[in-house]
C-alpha cells in the first residue's frame, strides 16, 4: 500500500530529491502494476530479496534513491520467527551488501523502521535517543536494521537514512496480519458498512500517522540534506498520540452514530500482549525542526480517508 501510493505520489510530481526524474524501479513479491499517465520509464518487477543475485540486479542500473520498504508484518514476524529473520533482516542485510559492492556508488536508501524498536520500561513520552529495547521479533528485526544502516553509512558504503514510521491509519485494502492491523480496521470497516472488532481496551493508546503522512515522510526523507541529518541517522516520525476511544469518537463525528455502532469489541490476549509493549506518545522535535509534519488531527485522517478512497461517500 505505501509502495502504491509512493509511486503516484512520486509520478505526479515527475522530481524526486531535487531531482527531475527519469527512471523507476518497482520490485515487489508480485509484480507491481506500472504507473499510469506518465510517460517516466518504468520497470515492473517481481522478486525475492532473499534470492541469491535478486538485489544485485537491482542495484546494476545504480539508482540514486532506494526506498526500502520491503518486510513482514509485527504478527507474522512474532509466529514465523525464520521468515521474519529471513525477510527482515537477512533481506536488508543482502541490500545493503550489494550497494557496497558496486565501487563508487553511495545512493540515498530510506529505510522503513518501525516503534516496534523501543520496548518497556519506558517513559511517558520517548525522545529519539531513548534506548532501543524491543520486546518482539519483528522489533528485533528493525533496530538490527537501523544499526546496520548507520554504520554502512558511517562507513560511506550508502547514505541512509530511517524513519520510524508511526502505525499508518487508515490502511485501504483487507487486513493484514500486523498486530496493529486493528487500529485501521475499526475505522475502515465500518465506513465501508462492515463489522469491525476491536480487540483490546478502549483506553489503549497509539502513534498515528495517516498514509498522506508516511508518504510525505518518505518523500521528505529523500531529499534531506546528509549533513543535517549528521550520524545519527535513525529518527521517528511525527504522530498523534491517541486513545483508541478518541478514535472511535473522532469517527461518530465524522460518520454518525450507525457507522461507530459497527465496532464490536472482543478482547485478543495475544494481540494485547504485543501493544502492550508499544510506547504511545514521543519527542519528535528532531525530526519536526527537519522539516517532518505530521498529520493535524484524527478526524482529518479519517476524511482523508473517506477522499481518497470511497470516493467521498460513506456507507
Amino acid at each position: 500500500m505505501i509502495g502504491r501510493k509512493l509511486t503516484d505520489r512520486i509520478v505526479l510530481d515527475g522530481t524526486l530529491a531535487g531531482k527531475k526524474l527519469a527512471r523507476l524501479t518497482l520490485v515487489d513479491v508480485v509484480t507491481p502494476p506500472e504507473p499510469a499517465g506518465t510517460d517516466i520509464a518504468a520497470e515492473c518487477l517481481s522478486g525475492d530479496l532473499c534470492e541469491s543475485g535478486t538485489v544485485d540486479k537491482l542495484i546494476a542500473e545504480k539508482p540514486d534513491v532506494i526506498f526500502h520498504l520491503a518486510a513482514i508484518v509485527s504478527g507474522e514476524a512474532e509466529t514465523d520467527f525464520d521468515k521474519g529473520y529471513r525477510v527482515n533482516l537477512d533481506a536488508t542485510r543482502a541490500l545493503f551488501e550489494a550497494i557496497r559492492a558496486v565501487e563508487g556508488y553511495c545512493p540515498r536508501v530510506v529505510f522503513t523502521s518501525s516503534l516496534a524498536v523501543f520496548g518497556a520500561p519506558f517513559p511517558d513520552v520517548i525522545p529519539d535517543d531513548f534506548h532501543l529495547t524491543p520486546l518482539t521479533s519483528y522489533g528485533a528485526q528493525k533496530a538490527c536494521g537501523e544499526m546496520l544502516l548507520a554504520d554502512f553509512t558511517r562507513k560511506g558504503m550508502l547514505d541512509g537514512i530511517g524513519i520510524r514510521l508511526p502505525t499508518i491509519c487508515v490502511r485501504p485494502g483487507k487486513p493484514n496480519k500486523a498486530a496493529s492491523s486493528f487500529f485501521s480496521g475499526i475505522i475502515r470497516e465500518p465506513l465501508a458498512g462492515q463489522e469491525a472488532v476491536l480487540p483490546v481496551s478502549p483506553d489503549v493508546v497509539h502513534w498515528i500517522a495517516s498514509p498522506r503522512a508516511a508518504i510525505g515522510f518518505l518523500i521528505h526523507a529523500a531529499g534531506l540534506d546528509s549533513e543535517a541529518l549528521g550520524p545519527r541517522r535513525n529518527l521517528t516520525m511525527p504522530g498523534l498520540g491517541i486513545s483508541v476511544g478518541d478514535m472511535i469518537a473522532s469517527l461518530r463525528e465524522v460518520a454518525g452514530d450507525k457507522v461507530a455502532s459497527r465496532i464490536r469489541e472482543q478482547r485478543d490476549p495475544f494481540v494485547e500482549k504485543i501493544v502492550a509493549g508499544w510506547p504511545a506518545r514521543f519527542d519528535t522535535r528532531r525530526a519536526n525542526d527537519l522539516g517532518f509534519a505530521a498529520d493535524r488531527d484524527f478526524k482529518a485522517i479519517i476524511q482523508a480517508h473517506v477522499d481518497d478512497e470511497l470516493g467521498g461517500k460513506i456507507a
